[in-house]
């Protein structure tokens, strides 16, 4: 989940400049005594934001810390979405953590975002309590599965919606979802899904499963895709899985971010084979840099290896503190070999961020170096969605 750092003109508001100071005075701190001191106050600032839903200070605060360099943007940030995903529930000697189960997906059919079953939800909380919480730890599950779409927008919006899941939790009971106002969901190829759920344990005690002397992230990762996987994978009828690490809300959603590109790629070469009915050692990919202000994402274009015509594409978008002087084209095209694509060409061309006028599709480099609509044959059996996510 990229953080955002656009720039802003102007003044600031006092409520900005608070948080602004606050979080100055915890970068440049000399040693723990001190940082508690910079971290309490800067906490409270944040839940004051977030009780008012000051969204504006949040994201004015995060704009001028990102201006002026160095390490305090980070600490506004981490700060910012630590309060937001550890709803601090009056009256309860309790931690609540906010936490998300991404699912990765893809699928020529189209990817359904849903409600989960009573059953299906009492698997999941089994396996959930079993291989990736702690002994004692207390849990709700919301009963759906939520595309990026469907998720809370901000942080005080998800603030709120972890402190009513947190609540939840402490009552070790699951949460119903209102899906009459759901957002529509955009169709793509590849996908993300998330089951959301909030985790309460004893103040102070594990909240984890690797927390605790005889358990790890790789075990509980490992127990959760064989497990949780088997309870998700009938919901998701048609669709190829793989399963992201549970655990804190942002920290999940930037993990996903993160694997979702290469599995956007390997998922796009499998289609492509799949569609085309071509061995995968006939298949060709272009890669190019995708420049705004600054760089943003590689673009992908696919064409058979005997044609220039782009018939497909991937956006691999640069994450948090990724820029041009990462050998980002070297790590795409090591997944498009894993793949088996038989021709790789990297161009140097800066292009511009551009899309098509009238579908708003990403345009895809192509193998003479323009920047074109990626026109995929229409398969048999109906429409799909033209590019990957």
């Amino acid at each position: 989940m990229k953080r955002p750092r656009s720039k802003r003109r102007g003044g600031i508001g006092r409520h900005a400049e608070e948080l602004l100071w606050l979080a100055g005075g915890l970068a440049e701190s000399c040693c723990r005594i001190e940082d508690r001191y910079w971290e309490d106050r800067l906490a409270a600032a944040i839940d004051a934001a977030l009780a008012h839903d000051d969204e504006d200070t949040l994201d004015t605060a995060l704009d001028q810390a990102f201006n002026r360099g160095g390490r305090i943007y980070d600490e506004l940030a981490d700060a910012i979405e630590s309060r937001t995903e550890t709803p601090a529930l009056p009256g309860a000697e309790f931690d609540v953590v906010f936490i998300a189960a991404p699912v990765l997906s893809w699928s020529r059919f189209r990817i359904p975002a849903r409600s989960l079953p009573t059953a299906a939800l009492a698997n999941l909380r089994v396996h959930l309590q079993a291989h990736v919480l702690a002994q004692n730890a207390r849990l709700a599950l919301a009963d759906f599965l939520f595309s990026p779409d469907q998720l809370p927008q901000g942080y005080c919006a998800t603030a709120s919606f972890a402190a009513l899941l947190g609540r939840a939790a402490l009552a070790n009971k699951d949460m119903h979802i209102d899906t009459d106002e759901m957002p529509e969901t955009a169709q793509f190829l590849s996908d993300t899904r998330y089951l959301l759920a909030a985790v309460a344990a004893p103040r102070g005690a594990p909240v984890f499963r690797w927390q605790e002397a005889d358990g790890s992230r790789f075990e509980a990762l490992a127990q959760w895709r064989g497990q949780g996987g088997g309870c998700l994978a009938p919901l998701l009828p048609g669709c190829a899985l793989e399963f992201v690490l549970p655990e804190s809300y942002f920290a999940a959603c930037r993990a996903a971010d993160k694997s979702s590109r290469s599995y956007s790629v390997r998922a796009s070469v499998a289609y492509l084979v799949t569609s085309l009915d071509v061995p995968v050692i006939k298949l060709r990919a272009v890669i190019a840099p995708f420049w705004d202000e600054q760089i943003e994402e590689y673009r992908i274009g696919f064409t058979l290896d005997d044609d220039d015509e782009v018939v497909h594409g991937v956006v691999w978008p640069l994450l948090g503190a990724e820029d041009d002087a990462i050998d980002v084209p070297a790590e795409i095209e090591a997944v498009l070999r894993e793949c088996g694509v038989g021709i790789v060409k990297v161009l140097d061309h800066r292009f511009p961020l551009e899309y098509c006028d009238d579908c708003g599709a990403p345009l895809y480099p192509s193998p003479d170096g323009e920047i074109v609509h990626a026109e995929m044959p229409e398969p048999e059996g109906g429409a799909i969605p033209k590019h990957l996510h």
